[in-house]
């Protein structure tokens, strides 16, 4: 027995001759929603460094939607991420195979501002400065809010989007970059700051010293050695005594014993 078409086709039967019409199985991909940003566990391991704040807890799927400094965390917001949160663990057990169990998800809201009104439209829970819990039914949505958080290292690749000068620049100067070309990136997002009036001190030197910094592990020896010669005098004279410090330290650390067998 299809129950949800018989029950379909009772109420198609029940509306007839009325101002209602009852449409089955309407497909609801036809326009396409986007989530803002799925992180994914691939292989087993743990991190090496500390998670940002709120973000502590994840788990194999985690689905995040983020609103700017120029937009409002609001109820409709958290709706479409209980939205796109249902339709995503459907997609990963297609046919008749079993959902994921729930454990395997975890849902967050990421924003600049203290979303206000929606912290009074049902439970609200805080856990640590800037990170709050919000329950709506049997789901919880960690909400981590920017503006609230500690300035931290940890913090800092959010404090890259609060809006805010002083935190921009804190997590301009603190977020260490681990991939290429993430000083243009950071480039292009000051500058965007730059056309909305948010004024954060960046300049043309501070990119070059910054891509240079980045970018110098993967030039060629004879490269590096080219830009070791543009150096003026004074400039190889410390580094040269820069990488003779650098290799007596390496020299005094205790070398491990190799393992017998």
């Amino acid at each position: 027995m299809d129950w949800h078409r018989h029950f379909g086709l009772l109420l198609t039967d029940f509306f007839t001759a009325s101002p209602f019409v009852v449409e089955m199985e309407k497909d609801l991909s036809i326009k396409k929603q986007f989530l803002d940003v799925v992180i994914l566990r691939k292989r087993k391991g743990r991190l090496t460094e500390p998670l940002p704040d709120g973000l502590e807890n994840l788990s194999d799927h985690n689905l995040i939607t983020f609103k700017s400094h120029q937009e409002a965390l609001d109820d409709w917001a958290l709706k479409e991420l209980t939205g796109h949160y249902v339709n995503y663990r459907k997609q990963l057990s297609p046919g008749d195979e079993p959902l994921l169990p729930e454990s395997a998800f975890r849902l967050y809201a990421v924003c600049s501002r203290f979303p206000h009104n929606l912290a009074q439209q049902g439970p609200w829970e805080t856990l640590q400065p800037g990170v709050y819990e919000c329950r709506r039914g049997s789901d919880r949505i960690r909400v981590v809010v920017e503006s609230r958080l500690p300035l931290h290292e940890r913090n800092a690749a959010i404090h890259l989007f609060s809006g805010a000068s002083a935190r921009v620049q804190y997590g301009r100067d603190h977020y260490r970059q681990r991939s290429p070309n993430t000083s243009t990136l950071i480039w292009q997002l000051l500058k965007g700051y730059e056309e909305e009036g948010i004024v954060v001190p960046y300049t043309m030197e501070d990119f070059q010293r910054d891509f240079a910094r980045e970018h110098f592990k993967d030039l060629t020896l004879e490269q590096q050695l080219e830009a070791f010669k543009s150096l003026t005098p004074e400039k190889r004279e410390q580094f040269e005594q820069a990488l003779e410090k650098l290799k007596a330290e390496e020299a005094s650390k205790p070398r491990k014993k190799p393992r017998g067998r």
